[in-house]
């Protein structure tokens, strides 16, 4: 009977559909009746139900964190911000780009010109009725010469933005982007309330399932449910809380002792715990997710593109893959654009730990050894000193010393990332290729966290973006992956699915693989069964 409990659980879930779940019944010997009740009440079970308090313990969050979502850095504050505010676009559960605030877009023949339609009637939580005048000032939040926005890279190529009516809003760009209407769903660009052309970021204040009722950056935020909300069928929950816990352990008790009913980054080393205990359930996507190791290519010995190159080579990835993500992963090859993306460099040969090819780039560069640094914690991503640690050990046998130094986890992101010559780091990817490489390795760009210049590369992105031949766009985007990973300072050592947990309380539909913990959306997703 355990075994068919378990198909009406994935049944609740969506995750087999109905005839499915009788067909197993069938062969577990149930009889046609007694399958036909146990589907109808899992079934039940599925519909959204309203009400309940949900706390979420995140491995991420900073006593540094503002509500400003400019500054957003890690996935607590994604999941503070989807929670309280909402974007012209999101990308759903199946991974497709679909609207949100807005009704539709349409663009230019040469896609340099992109038209908004705007959801009418949608109400910010201070009442003020969202329009055309909102979104301009939300998106010039992120523009200018002085814009410390982690988006100004992907904002930067708006050449003007303007409201026609109350309703509709053109942004004309410096050259075409077929992409742009994904770039409306970063998560930096949520839709705030606007006054004389400035938004409103202080008070929390947004169109989301959710408002605000405390906010302690770095220990927790609480929410309540808006009760006006204008998307049918979302928000679920009276309440909920996000508990910024960064230490694995401490998360995984909160959660086995009922003190918490979510948590993200599960230890990997001890997943097969949590497995064991039936008032838990595990939960897996596959997404962009990587863990990288990024070294400042203006700082020596990081200058010499030698040394780069004896460092990727100096670290066994199969060996990493085993034992920091047991399996649940896969092999990176030092640029950041995985297998779901239609541009992957499927035909760029897989690095391989070669201790004497790395000894090899040291010659080159003129040294028989060399010795650095590198800055970890765990609020890098679950298991990040152990995968340091495992480094090290590695590029030993390369003539490579590196000294873990072991950074604490509050203010990593502010006092650490981009701050050290060399940490530990990770990213959620992006659904596209030139929002991924516009973001993070263009020149200039306020989250290059390798400081990465390179004149082929850059002009090879302009390109890339304007160009609407995809056959065309394929070789601009390999070329530019095959640019990254022999000359880049970034070492990506593999892809992480997301795993996160929950209490057999909590349901939901289709998860989305876009980020972590259903795109960062389980408040407006989730509820309890």
């Amino acid at each position: 009977m355990n075994a068919i409990m378990h198909y009406a659980k994935l049944l609740e879930l969506g995750k087999i559909s109905r005839r499915e779940f009788m067909g197993r019944a069938a062969a577990f010997g149930v009889t046609a009746a007694l399958a036909s009740t146990m589907a109808s009440k899992a079934l039940k079970a599925a519909s959204p139900k309203t009400g309940g308090h949900m706390r979420i313990g995140i491995g991420a969050g900073s006593t540094s964190d503002s509500l400003d979502p400019a500054t957003y850095a890690d996935s607590y504050m994604q999941w503070v911000g989807y929670t309280l505010r909402n974007h012209l676009t999101e990308v759903g559960t199946d991974g497709k780009l679909i609207p949100e605030l807005c009704t539709g877009w349409s663009a230019s023949d040469d896609a340099s010109q992109w038209t908004f339609e705007l959801r009418q009637g949608v109400e910010f939580h201070n009442g003020k009725t969202m329009d055309a005048d909102d979104v301009v000032a939300s998106f010039n939040h992120h523009r200018g010469e002085d814009s410390k926005s982690a988006a100004k890279g992907v904002v930067d190529p708006i050449k003007d933005i303007k409201a026609d009516g109350k309703n509709t809003v053109v942004f004309t760009l410096a050259e075409g982007n077929a992409d742009f209407p994904y770039i409306a769903s970063d998560y930096h660009i949520p839709m705030m309330p606007s006054k004389d052309g400035k938004i409103d970021w202080e008070s929390g204040v947004g169109t989301g399932a959710y408002t605000l009722e405390s906010y302690d950056p770095g220990v927790r935020t609480s929410f309540k449910r808006n009760p006006n909300y204008w998307k049918e069928g979302k928000g679920h929950l009276d309440s909920g809380e996000a508990l910024v816990i960064s230490d694995v352990v401490a998360r995984t008790n909160g959660l086995t002792t009922g003190e918490l009913d979510a948590m993200d980054r599960c230890d990997i080393k001890t997943l097969n715990l949590l497995e064991r205990n039936q008032d838990i359930r595990i939960e897996e996507t596959t997404g962009n997710q990587h863990f990288t190791s990024p070294m400042l290519t203006d700082i020596a010995p990081f200058n010499d593109n030698n040394v780069r190159m004896a460092l990727k080579l100096g670290l066994d990835r199969v060996a990493m893959l085993r034992t920091v993500l047991r399996g649940h992963g896969a092999l990176g090859n030092d640029h950041p654009i995985g297998t779901s993306n239609p541009y992957h460099a499927s035909d760029l040969p897989q690095r391989a730990y070669d201790p004497d090819k790395a000894k090899w780039y040291l010659k080159q560069s003129g040294l028989t050894s060399v010795s650095v640094d590198l800055s970890a914690s765990d609020a890098a991503y679950a298991g990040a000193v152990d995968a340091a640690v495992l480094y090290k050990e590695h590029a030993s046998k390369a003539g490579i010393e590196i000294t873990v130094v072991r950074e604490p986890a509050d203010g990593y992101w502010s006092n650490v990332w981009m701050v050290k010559p060399w940490c530990m780091s990770y990213w959620g990817g992006r659904p596209t290729a030139d929002w991924m490489f516009s973001i993070a390795y263009a020149e200039g760009a306020n989250w290059n966290e390798t400081h990465f210049k390179h004149d082929r590369f850059n002009m090879l992105l302009k390109a890339g973006r304007a160009e609407l031949d995809d056959a065309k766009r394929r070789e601009i985007y390999v070329e530019m992956q095959t640019i990254v990973s022999n000359e880049g300072g970034v070492v990506i050592p593999i892809y992480s699915n997301y795993v996160f947990a929950m209490t057999t309380k909590l349901a939901h539909g289709d998860l989305a693989a876009n980020w972590d913990l259903d795109g960062v959306k389980g408040m407006e997703r989730w509820w309890f069964s």
